[in-house]
């Protein structure tokens, strides 16, 4: 009820239509979850700065959704840019402002949570706000085919990419070193994942002259090594033996990818209530690509796939040592089996 309130205000709002004082108490006191990270109390200037946004940006972003391919959810778009994407916006931005290089936004997610829809509407809220921003996927940092070709045969357990191993993390680095210096330009690697046959290969270099806040999204971005004794009852599917030296392996190979993550200012967490929905997204997604007449997995196929990120880096493992962490992380986005926001906090020591 309330997010139907919330989407008839909003739309007074965009449409230029005055709202009434209880409609305003209505916007100032809406939070998504309990212990919501923007609470008027701690940003007490952040509702007029939310209201002269929106009004600015609803339209465009509105229309990029059907050039982004996804889902047109009036109700659900309203809820994340009302109590996620324009507050985060804005909390960076006065953050960005607080120091004097660009500003570096990690953002963590399984498959299908919303790292890359995240980025492109905080790119154009800030875009309204006056700031340039560079998204940069962790996948742009893949090692080429010929360099993954030749890893697999040292280490044929790398059989997809994606896990610890397989990026360019001294390349990784260096651009983003470059990024905070402000050494323009700044030559970035864009990888095409459907070369050679869906093994994918880096495409091109993209030149960027200007980046105030950089974005640096992947599905383990930020994830450090846990002790090893974790593992000594790992979670399913790390079954076998080998199962457990892969898993074991790859957190050792964690430690390559640190001086990257200490370079993230901000990290965002989206968090599945239960991680077993991120298998459920896969197939949703193959199945509507099989739907569209394009190659797509089949759900066993999709499963194994699934699986092996599993026991390369579990998220059972993985992600509580981060959303229990104010020290690693800065904001934890909760999201149900629909992909719904249900929850959006800063970490508290436990």
């Amino acid at each position: 009820m309330m997010n139907l309130r919330l989407v008839d205000i909003i739309k007074k709002l965009v449409n230029s239509i005055p709202i009434s004082q209880a409609e305003e108490k209505i916007l100032i006191s809406y939070k998504t979850g309990d212990n919501y990270a923007f609470n008027e109390e701690a940003y007490p200037d952040l509702y007029n700065k939310k209201k002269e946004v929106i009004t600015g940006v609803y339209s465009e972003i509105w229309q990029k959704l059907e050039e982004w391919r996804l889902d047109k959810n009036e109700a659900e778009l309203i809820h994340n840019l009302w109590g996620l994407w324009l507050p985060l916006a804005w909390e960076l931005l006065t953050l960005y402002k607080q120091q004097s290089t660009p500003l570096v936004l990690g953002i963590l997610g399984l498959q299908g949570t919303g790292k890359t829809t995240t980025a492109r509407i905080l790119s154009l809220i800030w875009e309204y706000l006056g700031l340039s921003t560079v998204a940069i996927s962790l996948d742009d940092f893949y090692k080429t085919y010929a360099q993954r070709r030749i890893l697999a045969q040292i280490e044929p357990r790398l059989i997809w990419r994606g896990p610890p191993a397989t990026h360019d993390v001294s390349l990784a680095i260096e651009v983003v070193t470059s990024l905070k210096q402000r050494q323009y330009p700044v030559s970035i690697p864009r990888f095409d994942k459907s070369l050679h046959q869906g093994r994918g290969d880096r495409a091109f270099y993209e030149q960027v002259n200007r980046g105030d806040i950089i974005i640096l999204e992947g599905w383990f971005v930020g994830v450090r090594p846990v002790p090893e004794e974790v593992f000594d009852n790992p979670p399913h599917p790390i079954i076998t033996p080998e199962d457990r030296q892969f898993a074991l392996d790859c957190n050792k190979r964690l430690e390559e990818y640190l001086p990257l993550w200490e370079m993230i200012d901000y990290l965002l967490v989206f968090n599945p209530e239960d991680y077993r929905y991120s298998l459920k997204w896969r197939q949703e997604a193959e199945r509507k690509m099989r739907l569209e007449g394009k190659t797509g997995m089949t759900d066993r196929e999709v499963e194994e796939f699934v699986h092996y990120f599993w026991k390369a880096l579990h998220p059972q493992i993985f992600l509580p040592p981060l959303i229990n962490n104010p020290q690693l992380t800065h904001l934890v986005v909760n999201l149900d089996i629909c992909r719904r926001v249900t929850a959006v906090y800063k970490p508290l020591f436990k």
